[in-house]
């Protein structure tokens, strides 16, 4: 099955195929649209996944909660609302539907690997607040802006479960980012966010879930990237065009576990804009540097989500003709 693949190189397991993962979002305005306004763009994103996955048989799906990226809280129009925000249980509406979407998305094909797509507490909070309105409440209510990520990482906590309990994922896909390195310091991430991504991707892993952690580079944010070095996932994925941190030098850095990515994932990019051959060709050159053992081919973050999915299958092709030519290194 193709899932094997995938978990074959999360376990650096010799793969007759050069496995793949690739995902864009299924909403145009994935940022800001919400289910709780529109409950139709459930159906609209599960229609959309379901498209794409008969259409491509991936190797994996990452379940985007496109619609689901505000996390339920009253307004927040001044630093001292952020003590409104609160944990949520299990029984919310606003995870129940995501557990509804996994579960759904899952049943299209048994073949993929799949997991499901939560954002950090202090993404989700930037999300809702912007970010110079993320760094003024933090400013002016550095306390109360540590507990209300606290209270969104048990909600969070809560959402991993659900999606692993009564969506039957495999595991997650966290993304986690520091949305700006010139303000919150390392000493703040390794300090506030740590202990509660951490928890996130942990309430997962002990549900069986094995995980994927990606530190997300998208616009160009930088990330410290030995921030996440024993963070509890199994495969990890950068922005390796943004933090100029090689597939080779990422294995190393993240004491060889799997990593995905290499391609870089903009509309100016090689994936969106160059033939067949050239796309193969750098396709052959990412497995020399980084498998084909313990290596899922894939980009930096979200890629186009107009692209041709033919493009797709010329990278799928360039990983099952790596491994007929012996291209890469194999992992002990």
């Amino acid at each position: 099955m193709r899932r094997d693949l995938i978990f074959e190189a999360f376990n650096n397991q010799p793969v007759n195929r050069v496995p793949i993962g690739f995902w864009f979002h299924f909403l145009p305005d994935a940022e800001t649209a919400d289910w709780r306004e529109s409950p139709r763009l459930l159906e609209k994103n599960l229609a959309s996944h379901q498209a794409f996955i008969r259409a491509f048989r991936p190797d994996m799906v990452k379940i985007m909660s496109d619609g689901f990226f505000l996390y339920p809280s009253p307004g927040l129009y001044q630093p001292l609302d952020l003590a409104m925000i609160t944990p949520l249980s299990p029984e919310h509406g606003w995870i129940q539907a995501q557990a509804t979407l996994a579960r759904r998305v899952k049943a299209t094909q048994e073949e993929p690997a799949y997991f499901y797509n939560i954002f950090s507490p202090i993404t989700s909070l930037r999300f809702k607040l912007g970010l110079e309105r993320l760094k003024a409440f933090h400013a002016a209510q550095p306390e109360a802006f540590t507990r209300a990520l606290e209270r969104m990482t048990q909600g969070l906590i809560s959402l991993a479960k659900e999606v692993m309990t009564e969506g039957g994922v495999d595991g997650i896909y966290l993304s986690v980012q520091n949305p700006d390195q010139s303000y919150f310091s390392r000493d703040f991430c390794r300090k506030v966010l740590a202990p509660g991504e951490k928890a996130i991707l942990q309430a997962a892993a002990d549900l069986g879930g094995r995980n994927i952690l990606h530190v997300c580079g998208y616009a160009g944010v930088k990330n410290d990237l030995s921030l996440y070095v024993d963070y509890p996932a199994e495969a990890y994925n950068w922005a390796v065009s943004v933090e100029r941190v090689s597939l080779a030098e990422g294995r190393a850095l993240f004491k060889n576990k799997a990593v995905i990515g290499g391609f870089p994932n903009g509309q100016d990019s090689i994936l969106v804009n160059k033939g067949k051959a050239e796309i193969n060709a750098f396709t052959r050159s990412l497995i020399r540097e980084a498998g084909p053992t313990g290596y899922i081919i894939g980009a930096d973050c979200t890629i186009p989500m107009d692209i041709e999915l033919t493009r797709l299958d010329w990278v799928r092709e360039a990983g099952l003709e790596a491994i007929r030519l012996g291209l890469g290194r194999r992992i002990a």
